[in-house]
């Protein structure tokens, strides 16, 4: 029986996000919550990236074995298990050292998730359906980390003020409701999601695998100015980088350590919710931008636009606003500027690093450079918040601006320019 793809796109893609910012954001504000050190806090969700980073590498192994169903299957039930494990281990004797080989076990179980996921979407649906579903897909994806980063972080604050629970009684009844989510939604993919074609690039074995591996990692360097776009993509968030983390700790940390004071409760409002709607609303518009003017002449606009509003954190730091609506403000317009900004970094991976004999392949690559910043900037961020207090933290964030407004500068255009026939907020979902 042929299932219309709404009943499975928006569930397959909301479980990717809501396991990938559990994983990669949520549990630095839960670490924070337990008492651990910004530095720390931020290193150790950080280090949970590296899995998301490095899946084309292990990308074509998953796509030889079984259908693509069956691995999406079993990694949802897993990583539903996983975190239901994670809330069974909080509070014991030493829970920290069990939780973060828990943590790491279920990154590679999430990053293996999104490939069969994407799998199944890529090879079951027609070139046309795919364009017809992607605004679907986005969306799905995008409510993701409004629920993790706002529901769930709101409703972690409400347990532990209104019901007088310690933290670690409300983030446990956080994880088994993530669990609970994850093992329905595994019950309802058994039902309707459909098993996926086996791709026609698939290897037939693991030697032909580690060939075609070789074979790309040969070709993306052999592109004419591959080390400029190189640096494009590892330095042109550098600077998102070292905010990401940190943001949401200014935003909690009580005033006389230099943050604003404010709870769960409010930080799951206004940051993971507000602000993550203006991240999809920047996006939407950029994509509208990009797609009417063309990549090259907007390029370094949209750099401007990325950077530059994250002075609207230095000025929180140095007048440390009371106001709600004030310090809204302040992170939906770095928020919606960050989702214009960032279209155009997709942007010109898809044209002008990707084209070539294995495109997707060095897409792929090109997107973990930028995980790769996103990583190593996040575990140092937090150590160097710790040792500078958060004024000076945030005018070295401007400084480190100044890389991205040169590799920008410098992008090489070897590629004709074409629209994308992508939907903008694919884009920012690929971007986040």
């Amino acid at each position: 029986m042929n299932r219309s793809p709404l009943q499975w796109v928006p569930t397959g893609y909301f479980a990717m996000a809501m396991g990938y910012m559990m994983l990669t954001s949520v549990t630095s504000i839960m670490f924070k919550n337990l008492g651990m050190d910004n530095g720390r806090a931020a290193q150790y969700s950080s280090m949970l990236i590296l899995a998301y980073t490095i899946k084309p590498l292990f990308a074509p192994v998953v796509e030889m074995y079984r259908t693509k169903k069956f691995f999406v299957l079993l990694t949802q039930l897993l990583l539903g298990l996983g975190f239901g494990a994670v809330a069974l281990v909080m509070g014991m004797p030493g829970s920290m050292a069990l939780m973060m080989p828990l943590f790491w076990i279920m990154s590679f179980i999430g990053a293996t998730m999104d490939i069969a996921s994407d799998g199944v979407y890529v090879t079951s649906l027609s070139s046309r359906n795919q364009s017809l579903y992607c605004g679907v897909q986005s969306l799905s994806w995008n409510i993701g980390p409004v629920v993790a980063s706002g529901v769930l972080v709101y409703l972690s604050g409400r347990l532990h003020t209104d019901y007088g629970m310690d933290w670690l009684g409300a983030w446990r009844i956080v994880f088994v409701a993530v669990a609970i989510m994850l093992l329905v939604i595994t019950a309802w993919h058994w039902r309707v999601m459909p098993d996926g074609a086996r791709a026609a690039d698939t290897p037939e074995n693991l030697g032909q695998a580690a060939s075609i591996l070789r074979d790309a990692f040969k070709t993306f360097f052999e592109k004419r100015g591959v080390w400029t776009m190189v640096a494009f993509a590892l330095l042109y968030r550098v600077s998102i980088g070292l905010l990401e983390k940190i943001g949401p700790f200014f935003m909690v940390d009580p005033v006389e350590k230099g943050g604003l004071g404010m709870s769960n409760e409010l930080l799951g409002i206004v940051y993971g919710t507000y602000g993550l709607l203006a991240v999809l609303a920047g996006s939407l518009i950029g994509g509208w931008y990009v797609a009417k003017r063309g990549l090259k002449p907007v390029l370094f606009t949209l750099c401007c636009v990325l950077n530059i509003p994250i002075a609207t954190f230095l000025l929180m730091a140095i007048y440390q606003p009371s106001s709600l609506w004030v310090i809204g403000l302040g992170v939906v317009v770095e928020k919606f500027s960050f989702g214009f900004g960032a279209v155009g970094f997709m942007i010109y991976l898809m044209q002008q690093l990707a084209p070539g004999k294995y495109t997707t392949t060095h897409y792929a690559f090109g997107t973990g450079l930028m995980g790769l910043c996103g990583m190593l900037t996040g575990m140092v961020s937090g150590h160097l918040q710790q040792s500078m207090g958060y004024v000076s933290y945030f005018w070295l964030v401007m400084v480190a601006t100044v890389p991205s407004f040169i590799v920008t500068w410098y992008a090489p255009f070897h590629h004709e320019e074409a629209r994308t026939a992508e939907e903008p907020g694919q884009l920012q979902r690929k971007a986040g």
